[in-house]
């Protein structure tokens, strides 16, 4: 499998990396002799080829040379266009985000119900023979908690459990799709990567939090200056990710080379756990995981445009 981070609407790019790595396009679909695609999601949003993004990854999955899981924005921008099922003439989410999406929104115009019924069929994970993959985090009490009620054409009543907070998959939905967070300590805030202000970081949920400070225990591209132990909670609930597990691989977390603790090239963040989105929203790097089968994840298998 080669499997490819967060593209955000970024064509050209996603273009070059399938032909680096091998795909050429026959009648319209990128195609590979004895390899195939696994995308993490998040297709839509930020770049300026979203429809042409959309035109490359859905007939790959749907010929079978790709596989897909569902990315937050994907999930996004659905519940911006499902009715609120108690509220007449409201949506599951607000205007809040209105304008995340709303070059996805001008990209689609009138095709949006048509994009937005494939949305609908993207699985919230996959487990593979050898491998696992997710967006953002692989909980296995998220997935036991979905497995036996997560259709894969999601419908109204699902969405409505899984967008709204008071919803009964809303907390599964949320770990798989945006990860583990935590509020750090009062009076300490960081700036993320699109200039707001934050108190909720993003957690390593793969590592044991044992010898962790906020600032070593947060994942994500931006600076976070917090040299305090962790709160007891999160060291209790933690569930780090075994060794002796198939390798996962999720995208989300939008990691940058040389930025801070960060390393000069994507690499594994554990023996068989890698982030494969390193940022192409933000200047960074789109990448490939070229997977041939290893139980340990190696660095040289990063390929990135």
């Amino acid at each position: 499998y080669d499997i490819i981070g967060d593209s955000h609407g970024h064509a050209d790019k996603l273009e070059t990396l399938l032909r680096h790595l091998g795909y050429r396009s026959m009648e319209g679909v990128y195609r590979h002799s004895g390899r195939t695609v696994i995308f993490l999601g998040d297709f839509i949003d930020r770049g300026p080829k979203i429809r042409e993004t959309l035109a490359i990854v859905r007939p790959m999955v749907e010929s079978g040379s790709a596989q897909a899981v569902m990315g937050n924005h994907e999930l996004n921008f659905l519940a911006h266009v499902t009715a609120h099922p108690r509220k007449p003439g409201e949506h599951l989410r607000s205007a809040a985000k209105r304008n995340q999406i709303r070059r996805t929104e001008e990209q689609l115009g009138v095709d949006i119900p048509l994009w937005t019924d494939w949305f609908r069929t993207l699985p919230l994970w996959l487990e593979l023979d050898g491998l696992r993959a997710v967006h953002a985090c692989w909980d296995p009490k998220s997935i036991a908690a979905l497995s036996d009620r997560c259709d894969l054409r999601k419908t109204d009543h699902f969405l409505a459990e899984a967008c709204l907070p008071e919803g009964e998959r809303y907390d599964a939905v949320e770990t798989l799709l945006k990860g583990k967070e935590a509020e750090l300590p009062r009076g300490i805030e960081f700036t993320e990567k699109h200039g707001e202000k934050r108190r909720q970081i993003r957690l390593k949920w793969y590592a044991s939090p044992a010898r962790h400070t906020y600032t070593t225990y947060s994942l994500g591209p931006e600076t976070v200056n917090c040299d305090a132990d962790l709160d007891e909670e999160i060291v209790q609930t933690a569930t780090p990710y075994p060794a002796d597990e198939k390798p996962v691989f999720f995208g989300h977390y939008g990691l940058l080379v040389n930025h801070g603790a960060l390393p000069s090239r994507p690499s594994p963040l554990a023996s068989n756990v890698a982030c494969v989105d390193w940022g192409v929203a933000n200047e960074g790097l789109l990448c490939a995981y070229r997977w041939n089968g290893e139980q340990r994840l190696d660095a040289a298998n990063f390929i990135c445009v």
